[in-house]
C-alpha cells in the first residue's frame, strides 16, 4: 500500500492488519482540503477504515476496539487515521453516525484498500439506511453549532484559538456545521450520501472566514428546518435491518477466518 509522503514503514504503522476496507474522510474526501487555510490553519489527511482483529480478540482473552494512529509525513503533512473493528464499526453505523456512514459511499478513487469482505459492507449498506439518521446528524450539528460560538481550549491548538480570536467564532465548526446538515438532508431524502461535495468551494470560504456569523447562523437555522422536512418526508424506514446487520458480521467473520487457516 502506497500513500504520497509515507515511508513503507510509516503506512505499517498507520494502517493495523486486517483493515478490509480504508478510505479518505474529512476535507480530502469532501474536496475542502487546504493544506493552510489561513495564517494560522491548516487540514490534516484523514483516513476511516474497518478491521478484523486478530483470532485472540474473538476467542482468547485479547482486546481490540479500534486503532488510532497520527503521523507527520516527510512532507510536514499530518495524516490521522481511526480504523474500527467490525464490530465496533457496524454498532455506530446502526447508529448513523455521522463520522463513519460516508465510508461506504465513496467514488472509487478515495478508496486505499477494499478487500472482497470490506465490499461487501459497501454492497449491504442499505442496512443501515434508516430515518434515525435525522437524530444522529442533527445531534451532531447542534454540537458543531455550540463549539462555533462557545470554544473549548482543551481539545484546541494555539492555531484553532488564534483562528477564533482573529474571526469571533471557530469558522471550521460553522464549515462543519453547514456540511453535515446538507448531508444529513441528502441522505435523509435519498438514502444516498455525496461525500465529495458540490458546495465546497462554499464551504471552504467559510472555514476562511469569509463569512460573517450571522450568515453562518442563518443559513443554519434554514437548514435545521429543511432537515425536519426531509424526517417528515423520508422513504427510508424507519429503523436500520439489525438482523441483516447481526448476519452481515456473521458471514464476514466466519468466511475471514475460513479463508486464514
Amino acid at each position: 500500500m502506497k500513500l504520497k509522503g509515507l515511508t513503507d514503514e510509516m503506512v505499517d504503522q498507520l494502517i493495523p492488519d486486517g483493515t478490509i476496507l480504508l478510505g479518505y474522510r474529512g476535507s480530502v474526501a469532501h474536496g475542502t482540503y487546504t493544506p493552510s487555510y489561513g495564517p494560522n490553519a491548516r487540514d490534516d489527511k484523514d483516513l476511516l477504515g474497518v478491521a478484523i482483529g486478530p483470532s485472540s480478540s474473538y476467542f482468547g482473552l485479547e482486546k481490540f476496539d479500534q486503532h488510532i494512529k497520527e503521523i507527520e509525513a516527510d512532507d510536514h503533512v499530518i495524516w490521522d487515521v481511526v480504523v474500527y473493528e467490525l464490530r465496533k464499526y457496524v454498532r455506530l453505523m446502526l447508529k448513523a453516525n455521522p463520522n463513519v456512514l460516508s465510508l461506504l459511499f465513496l467514488p472509487e478513487h478515495l478508496y486505499v484498500t477494499r478487500h472482497w469482505l470490506g465490499q461487501k459492507l459497501i454492497d449491504e449498506r442499505d442496512i443501515f439506511c434508516s430515518r434515525e439518521a435525522y437524530h444522529s446528524f442533527v445531534g451532531y450539528a447542534h454540537g458543531q453549532l455550540h463549539r462555533m460560538t462557545h470554544p473549548s481550549g482543551k481539545h484546541m491548538g494555539k492555531k484553532r484559538r488564534d483562528l477564533v480570536l482573529k474571526f469571533g467564532y471557530d469558522t471550521k465548526n460553522a464549515s462543519h456545521l453547514v456540511r453535515i446538515l446538507r448531508v444529513g438532508i441528502e441522505f435523509l431524502s435519498t438514502g444516498e450520501i455525496r461525500v465529495p461535495r458540490e458546495d465546497a468551494a462554499e464551504l471552504i470560504e467559510i472555514k476562511k472566514g469569509e463569512w460573517p456569523l450571522e450568515k453562518v447562523e442563518r443559513l443554519a437555522d434554514e437548514l435545521f428546518a429543511l432537515a425536519h422536512e426531509a424526517l417528515i418526508h423520508s422513504p427510508l424506514p424507519v429503523h436500520p435491518d439489525r438482523q441483516r446487520a447481526d448476519l452481515l458480521c456473521q458471514e464476514i467473520l466466519t468466511e475471514w477466518f475460513e479463508c486464514s487457516t
